[in-house]
């Protein structure tokens, strides 16, 4: 993909965007630290990810080893972030992959990730919507006795992401931050409320046992429930979906104060944050049952429940209705997270000619990309109002749930961990070229290659295991195919531009930020 050798030696290798004149730049230093924390860790969405994931995980994957593969990706995507970080510390752009694999790998393989992650960050809003209008739905019917179409509670997320994304991206972060705060504590509350409980719970050390970690679930009856045969990647994989927006931070990085020190640390302090808290949090989560038999029953036949009866029985109701309300304002969070993501990588194909130059405009007193922020709201629109028209709006868990949050988390997914490989490759690549000897054999080489073999492999049991996720339909079975499209269209469109425009493919994820 490396297309670049090729290239006049007269284009410059990137374009400083602090030493050019007449672009439209983000917020400076609006965010420190603790700002690109909030901005990201709410992408990955504590709350949303156990309650959404680890029921599914449990039932129709590994069962009671579900821990051990959030043990086991917290120790792969630590990997993963060292070449990442590294690679932050070099470049500060707000195209994050799309920069990355550029510079690596070359433009035409820069500009087919920046498709494809414009893409996924895209259809990650859309889905949230999805859970956001099934959790919110459920809320109005049984505590008010009101029933409204799922679609107009997508599209309400849709219009209030858009709204706040428009301002300036400090009110976003403040925003996302107290959801955050609150969700974090809720489940808190929950670990704490199962480990002390005693009777009626039954912890295992042998959960945590990453070598167990591919044991499916087998076929069995509890009660009046059947549950079949799980197979144990999804388990993995649910558990790697769950860190989904992590690696959103160097997209902040014209924003940050500092941030080739501040972008690393936020990636570090996320991931392994998120894996202690993850792996503690699912732990209890299948344990604050009887028996085993009576965790696969209540993760197969009532999901829903799976995390809010325990806490309304150690906890009590007021700890389940919180939860209950909490998982609304996590969902939507986690879709305004993806919102500005997305409106950035936008701004950034925009600004380097790619894109219309239109959605290259920041707000004159908020700096925010406010232009891309509102045509993303209209993607996000389009694709709930797609799967409305196609699936219905009279089921709101065969038609939000499991048809646009799951099958949209699964396209996204399958194309970040695309992605990430790609990065991977990108790393080892870019050092060798630009920073031979620096950085260190583990984080420019070692690090990375092993990242990428562990995401590859993710890909491979994705694509293997589509139809245990639903993905057998008229949308699941195409997801695959979907992917692939997206990125031969970017590559082609990159090959394109290099004969029909050069000055505008010369620029395809080389402006960078040097200043801070």
């Amino acid at each position: 993909m490396a297309s670049d050798a090729v290239s006049s030696p007269a284009v410059p290798e990137n374009f400083d965007l602090s030493k050019e004149q007449g672009v439209e730049r983000l917020h400076k230093g609006a965010v420190g630290l603790i700002g690109v924390l909030f901005l990201t860790v709410t992408g990955a969405a504590p709350l949303t990810a156990m309650l959404g994931n680890v029921p599914f995980a449990a039932g129709f994957g590994n069962g009671t080893y579900v821990p051990a593969a959030f043990l086991l990706a917290t120790i792969v995507l630590t990997v993963f972030s060292v070449g990442y970080a590294a690679m932050a510390t070099k470049v500060s752009s707000v195209g994050g992959f799309y920069a990355f694999i550029s510079l690596g790998l070359g433009r035409e393989a820069g500009m087919a990730a920046g498709v494809a992650s414009l893409a996924a960050y895209s259809v990650f809003e859309a889905s949230l919507t999805g859970i956001f209008a099934f959790f919110a739905g459920t809320l109005l019917t049984t505590h008010f006795g009101v029933t409204v179409p799922w679609l107009y509670l997508s599209l309400f997320a849709i219009v209030l992401s858009a709204i706040l994304s428009y301002l300036d991206v400090q009110l976003s972060a403040a925003v996302l931050g107290v959801a955050l705060v609150l969700e974090v504590i809720a489940l808190i509350v929950f670990d704490v409320a199962v480990a002390t409980a005693g009777a009626g719970t039954h912890f295992s050390l042998e959960s945590l046992n990453v070598f167990k970690v591919m044991t499916d679930v087998s076929e069995q009856q509890v009660g009046d429930v059947k549950i079949a045969a799980g197979a144990a990647a999804v388990g993995v994989f649910m558990a790697f979906w769950s860190w989904c927006g992590f690696e959103m931070a160097p997209n902040y990085a014209e924003e940050s104060v500092d941030p080739k020190r501040n972008v690393p640390r936020s990636l570090y302090y996320s991931v392994m944050g998120l894996g202690v808290f993850y792996t503690i949090t699912s732990w209890c989560a299948v344990s604050a049952f009887g028996s085993d038999g009576d965790m696969l029953a209540k993760a197969v036949a009532d999901s829903g429940n799976f995390f809010i009866a325990p806490m309304g029985q150690f906890v009590g109701s007021f700890g389940a209705g919180a939860m209950s309300v909490l998982i609304i304002t996590s969902a939507f969070a986690c879709g305004m997270a993806f919102h500005n993501t997305a409106a950035r990588y936008m701004y950034s194909l925009a600004r380097e000619g790619v894109l219309p130059k239109q959605l290259a405009h920041t707000h004159p007193k908020f700096k925010s990309p406010h232009v891309a922020s509102s045509f993303q709201a209209v993607l996000a629109a389009l694709w709930v109002g797609l799967f409305a028209y196609f699936m219905g709006t009279d089921d709101p868990n065969a038609q939000a749930y499991l048809g646009l949050y799951t099958m949209l988390a699964v396209l996204g997914t399958m194309l970040l961990l695309i992605l990430q490989a790609l990065v991977s490759v990108a790393i080892i690549a870019y050092f060798k070229a630009k920073h031979p000897g620096e950085g260190g054999m583990w984080s420019t080489l070692i690090a990375p290659a092993i990242a990428f073999v562990a995401q590859a492999m993710l890909v491979y049991l994705l694509v293997i295991k589509l139809d245990t996720f639903g993905g057998v339909g008229a949308f699941g079975s195409k997801i695959p195919h979907i992917a692939a499209a997206l990125l031969i269209i970017g590559f082609v469109w990159g090959m394109a531009l290099r004969v029909a425009s050069p000055a505008v493919h010369a620029r395809i994820g080389r402006v960078v930020y040097t200043e801070g």
